[in-house]
């Protein structure tokens, strides 16, 4: 993840092949969205500044280092230059696609002004061309993805499209919902986020690996520890919603409370406090719901005095060493340890 990553010494020669593997996908990734229309155009070229951590295309190219054990011994002879293909950089670019249509959609439906410290494109120009430019970054992702030699790519990201549109579902259904349940909000992140995190890891094995081994073991872990370190990553955001600033995330925080949908930290606070408490941190919720945040101060710190940011903080950190446990069917390599780190990495961000 761009920025967030410590790098030791000894994984050095993977961030190498990472960054020899970037302007590939980044590449590809603005050559597909240019139009002849320049109104849409310039819309495209605003909103490449969305990118971010770039998560899911370091995933898809790491992944795709990892799963071969003979790829360590490559990078270390400095053989690497083979290991990331043109099918991981277009993987890599049609799920940074994707993520980035779910970002302009979002922030619709949150009502959000800023993202990367910058005004959102719906401040800019509105809801309408907002939800069209996010259909067109997907309808993009699709026919990029359908350049290459197999369907099986085209399908899995097909699915985890749907998947994430049902979890966005869910979670608009349980809006104003106070009392969610953490089986039910767990159900939401499963789809909401880690659907296309999931989809990134099993993606970048396959194109390694080939399109027919979706039931091998290694692309098997590697799908579970996506689809966990999406899980723990949205937790981590849901925190940093709730606690950090506008100038610390760089985007528009506390929607989640405006919009009435209830993460973990309350929904742990909600299930600890007593009756009285619980009364009154409702009460609190509801006036965040109607845009008045007068409140939100109290209510941060009756979540801090039932232990719910540390509970909060232990869950993440469940699903980081979920995740972490799925990579023990890959081989020991620089690849695997890449992932160990970044999982890692996915708790301690403040951003």
């Amino acid at each position: 993840m761009q920025g967030v990553l410590n790098i030791p010494a000894e994984l050095e020669g993977v961030q190498g092949v990472l960054a020899e593997a970037f302007p590939g996908v980044i590449e590809i990734f603005e050559r597909q969205l240019v139009s002849d229309l320049p109104p849409v155009d310039e819309m495209c070229r605003y909103i490449e500044r969305y990118r971010g951590k770039m998560l899911r295309p370091t995933l898809v190219l790491l992944c795709g280092i990892a799963s071969r054990d003979e790829h360590g011994a490559m990078i270390e002879s400095g053989r690497s230059e083979s290991l990331c293909s043109r099918a991981h950089q277009v993987c890599g670019a049609v799920c940074e696609m994707v993520h980035m249509a779910t970002l302009v959609h979002d922030d619709v439906l949150d009502e959000a002004e800023i993202r990367r410290r910058g005004q959102t494109l719906n401040m800019l120009h509105g809801n309408e061309t907002s939800v069209i430019l996010g259909d067109y970054l997907i309808a993009s992702a699709y026919e990029l993805c359908s350049s290459l030699d197999s369907p099986v790519p085209s399908r899995i990201v097909g699915n985890a499209s749907a998947v994430m549109c049902t979890g966005e579902l869910l979670q608009l259904h349980h809006r104003n919902n106070h009392s969610l349940d953490e089986a039910t909000y767990l159900e939401i992140l499963d789809r909401k986020t880690a659907a296309l995190i999931g989809a990134a890891c099993e993606l970048g094995a396959l194109c390694t690996m080939g399109f027919d081994q979706r039931e091998h073991p290694v692309v098997q872990a590697l799908l579970s520890y996506g689809k966990a370190m999406g899980i723990a990553f949205q937790i981590q955001d849901d925190v940093l919603d709730l606690m950090g600033s506008e100038e610390q995330v760089g985007k528009s925080v506390g929607k989640d409370l405006e919009k009435g949908k209830l993460t973990y930290p309350l929904i742990h606070h909600l299930s600890q406090a007593d009756g009285e408490q619980t009364l009154r941190s409702i009460e609190l919720v509801r006036l965040a719901e109607g845009h008045d945040r007068s409140g939100v101060p109290e209510l941060i710190e009756a979540i801090r005095g039932t232990g719910s940011i540390e509970a909060t903080q232990s869950l993440a950190a469940s699903y980081v060493e979920k995740a972490k446990g799925a990579l023990i069917e890959l081989p020991e390599s620089p690849g695997r340890r890449m992932l160990e780190l970044m999982a890692d990495a996915v708790i301690r961000r403040s951003y």
